[in-house]
């Protein structure tokens, strides 16, 4: 399985339209081959941030959702109100645990 969880920094005022597109994204890749988890969070202390969690089969499942149509567009869509570039976000072996 993949695991990737990573933080996305708005610019200040636009974490909710972030966390929106974030949200129709995720509407999106839930039918995916091998999508198990797109969870999108945030943290009352970090005012401009949202966080996406992803659990796949595998990384190859993972990379095929970027060509679902819409999705390159709503990534097109949040680029200008992200503060700063994306960062790549943190790959995680998964040991186990209930719900996988």
């Amino acid at each position: 399985m993949y695991l990737l969880h990573g933080k996305l920094t708005a610019k200040s005022g636009q974490r909710e339209e972030l966390a929106k597109i974030l949200l129709e994204a995720s509407k999106r890749v839930s039918t995916a081959q091998g999508c198990k988890v797109y969870v999108i969070s945030k943290d009352e202390n970090d005012q401009n941030s949202v966080f996406v969690t992803e659990i796949w089969d595998n990384k190859g499942d993972h990379d095929n959702s970027l060509n679902i149509e819409g999705v390159r567009e709503l990534i097109i869509k949040a680029m200008p109100i992200l503060d700063g570039p994306p960062t790549k976000g943190q790959e995680l072996e998964i040991l186990g645990g209930i719900g996988i």
